[in-house]
């Protein structure tokens, strides 16, 4: 009778868990829309670098090629549509849209958090976006911290399998979690845990910041741990420190705080040179093709753009299709005029310092 009583305590509690994070979530989505959660006083870093302007390109708009592969799957451009939510209805329909245009236009997404999926049966819907994407890229996505509190390599293999993903982000955001509500703060000895982990899952696994930068001693130290990419999610875009604030306060009460991170051009050009092999998205606070352009030039791989679609995501697919289509335009025209005609190119250029 007593082990009886215990599991109907343990499901309680896990309910109530499980439905403040559903709550926080939807209250993440509501603040990212109405309050100004961008760096006030950082940039990303991509003003300090132009690229070099060629009035006599040898290269044809038209046939531009934007092509690559990531993880090893075909891209159309080098662009995924970065995390950002999941665990609710609404997040159901924006993930449905951002999935739809992923597959209109050839190119990856990144889901949201999974830990609500993983803990209540019920919120694993709205990750379900293979159906509406069967061929784009599709990245899972869980919390490092969430491995110092009971999950393993299996916990990864269900995030993957259960949506049918091609690969896992861990987000990596000790300074959200630290001005969260009863966050998780518990990051020991997490880069052993984790070696050990990737070692039994048979997919590509990455590791990502979540918008305050991945600095060149934390690329070093997890050199050998198996992560297939690094997202170097530097500051400039979203600061989550501010999300945070506005969550649990309706105003920033912690204004340094709020503004501390690694600049994404900054965080991307120290990770290059630190791992030069090791496959690198850069996201935070890329909004144009141009910003794209210099970040493929400064070492990505490819580049992820998050929060400019989240409002588009609300509205339509057609909606984040036309912003994304807006930021391809401008990819190619900044290739075009640089006289770069593919990726490789681009890539090989150097940039100059303003």
């Amino acid at each position: 009778m007593l082990s009886v009583v215990n599991k109907s305590k343990a499901a309680r509690i896990n309910n109530a868990t499980s439905n403040e994070l559903g709550q926080r979530k939807l209250k993440h989505v509501d603040v990212c829309l109405e309050y100004p959660v961008n760096y006030q006083t950082r940039t990303t870093g991509f003003e300090a670098f132009d690229l070099p302007y060629n009035a006599l390109p040898d290269t044809d708009l038209r046939t531009l090629d934007t092509s690559t592969s990531f993880l090893g799957k075909p891209l159309a451009a080098p662009v995924l549509i970065g995390a950002m939510t999941g665990g609710a209805e609404r997040s159901a329909l924006i993930n449905k849209h951002l999935a739809i245009a992923a597959e209109t236009l050839g190119i990856g997404m990144m889901l949201g958090s999974q830990r609500i999926m993983l803990e209540q049966e019920s919120a694993a819907a709205s990750f379900e976006v293979r159906t509406h994407a069967p061929n784009a890229l599709i990245i899972g996505n869980l919390g490092v911290a969430q491995f110092n509190k009971g999950y393993d390599h299996q916990h990864m293999r269900r995030a993957i399998e259960l949506i049918h993903a091609d690969a896992l982000a861990l987000h990596t955001n000790p300074l959200q979690e630290a001005l969260q509500q009863n966050g998780d703060t518990n990051f020991q000895a997490l880069t052993e845990k984790l070696t050990a982990y990737i070692k039994q899952v048979p997919y590509p696994v990455l590791l990502k910041e979540v918008g305050h930068g991945l600095s060149r001693d934390v690329a070093l130290r997890v050199k050998n741990a198996g992560f297939a990419a690094l997202d170097v999610a530097g500051a400039g875009g979203t600061s989550w420190a501010r999300v945070e604030d506005y969550v649990n306060y309706n105003e920033i009460r912690h204004p340094d705080l709020c503004e501390w991170g690694i600049p994404t051009a900054t965080a991307l050009k120290d990770v290059h040179a630190a791992l030069p092999d090791m496959p690198l998205i850069a996201s935070g606070g890329i909004r144009t093709g141009l910003d794209a352009a210099k970040a493929l030039a400064l070492g990505a791989s490819v580049i992820a753009i998050a929060r400019p679609l989240l409002a588009p995501a609300l509205h339509s697919a057609d909606a984040v299709i036309q912003t994304l289509e807006s930021l391809l335009f401008e990819l190619r025209v900044a290739m075009h005029v640089s006289g770069c005609g593919s990726l490789a190119e681009l890539r090989a250029l150097r940039l100059l310092a303003r």
